[in-house]
């Protein structure tokens, strides 16, 4: 079953457009789809995330946030057993 990453992020964000980006260019190699949340239309993920964003999340687990890094994205969806198609 094809697991999901949740990706949380808001508008005019260049970091937030730069992990998109890299997750994006990680389904070439691995099998997941891509959940983005804007949290400015939940004031509890506004709390929770606000001066964290992005944040990438899998499994409940968040991976990394702030400035996302394609290797260690691809490093931790190797740990959580994300299927490689590549």
């Amino acid at each position: 079953m094809k697991k999901t990453v949740k990706l949380y992020s808001r508008p005019r964000c260049h970091l937030c457009e730069t992990a998109r980006e890299i997750l994006e260019d990680l389904q070439q190699d691995w099998d997941f789809s891509i959940e983005e949340i804007n949290i400015d239309l939940d004031d509890e993920l506004v709390e929770k995330y606000g001066i964290m964003i992005p944040v990438v999340e899998l499994d409940g687990e968040e991976l990394q946030y702030g400035i996302v890094n394609k290797k260690f994205i691809s490093e931790a969806f190797s740990r959580k057993n994300l299927e490689f198609i590549s």
